[in-house]
């Protein structure tokens, strides 16, 4: 798995490859609290039909992580983006889960042209997911962690006793079987790197997302003038016993897309891309090449 330092925009991003150059590119973009490797495993099943690119976000990994919550803006995670992508080619597929979903969702909206499909794995579009937040819902309370996470100097209570929060958070009543031995050594060393865990946190602590407080409701935000629409073909990969993100936040989705599809995969939760790589690898390629097929 080769891996370099790539300058973008006068900062250093740590980026692993996988396949050949000459395949079509998948951009990869991985959440909190992970970091590229998360993407090991499906990799291992895409690589031989397509150039997979993982970068560091940033503020993980070995990525720039400068450490005020202002540099983890939207705007300035856009731009990241569309630089990363720009450095390989002028466009290509782009695939997020999770922060990486969000992220995804941005740059797709702001610039289309280098996006030529664009696939989530859990993770929301940002209308609808706040909807489902301000309705005061099941979304609403299964979503209190995130208004934990952006308190100050929340870093020292998920460090303690070798980060036993931070791996309950992780957890939250869905299957993490995968992460132990080494796996979890991995993890457990990426978070502890000096000020990692801060960095990391910013992209909560600096989104816009509205959680009120549990069963309270709040309908004052008008979300319907915002025109955010997935030109691309968009496939939507669901692991249905997601605790963190329901099936309620991908709600009406198709009225934001021109081109959509929505699979839900069996026995399967937030974690789905660790949990059943290949099957999961399967699915995009075959969606991969109808969505072509369509085209032509």
């Amino acid at each position: 798995m080769p891996s370099e330092y790539i300058k973008i925009n006068e900062n250093r991003y740590f980026v692993r490859t996988w396949g050949d150059k000459k395949n079509p590119k998948i951009m990869l973009l991985h959440g909190f609290p992970e970091n590229s490797g998360a993407w090991s495993s499906l990799a291992r099943y895409l690589k031989n039909s397509y150039y997979l690119i993982a970068p560091d976000q940033r503020g993980f990994g070995l990525s720039w992580s400068p450490k005020e919550a202002k540099y983890y803006r939207i705007s300035s995670i856009i731009k990241d983006l569309k630089s990363l992508i720009n450095h390989f080619d002028d466009k290509m597929i782009l695939l997020g889960h999770d922060w990486g979903a969000a992220a995804a969702y941005a740059l797709a909206f702001a610039h289309p042209e280098i996006i030529t499909k664009l696939i989530i794995m859990n993770g929301v579009h940002p209308i609808l997911f706040q909807r489902a937040l301000l309705s005061g819902g099941a979304q609403t309370k299964a979503s209190q962690y995130i208004n934990y996470l952006r308190n100050n100097n929340v870093e020292e209570a998920l460090k303690a006793n070798n980060f036993e929060k931070l791996l309950k958070l992780f957890s939250a009543q869905m299957d993490v079987s995968w992460l132990k031995g080494k796996t979890k050594d991995r993890y457990l060393e990426e978070w502890s790197r000096p000020g990692k865990l801060k960095t990391m946190l910013n992209w909560y602590r600096e989104s816009p997302l509205i959680i009120p407080t549990n069963d309270k409701t709040q309908s004052n935000i008008d979300l319907d003038n915002l025109n955010l629409i997935i030109k691309s073909p968009h496939l939507l990969i669901w692991g249905e016993n997601d605790t963190a993100l329901l099936p309620e936040s991908y709600n009406g989705l198709q009225r934001y897309c021109e081109d959509l599809k929505i699979i839900t995969i069996n026995d399967t939760d937030h974690w789905l891309h660790h949990q059943k790589p290949q099957e999961i690898a399967k699915l995009i390629e075959n969606w991969l090449i109808n969505s072509l097929n369509r085209k032509e």
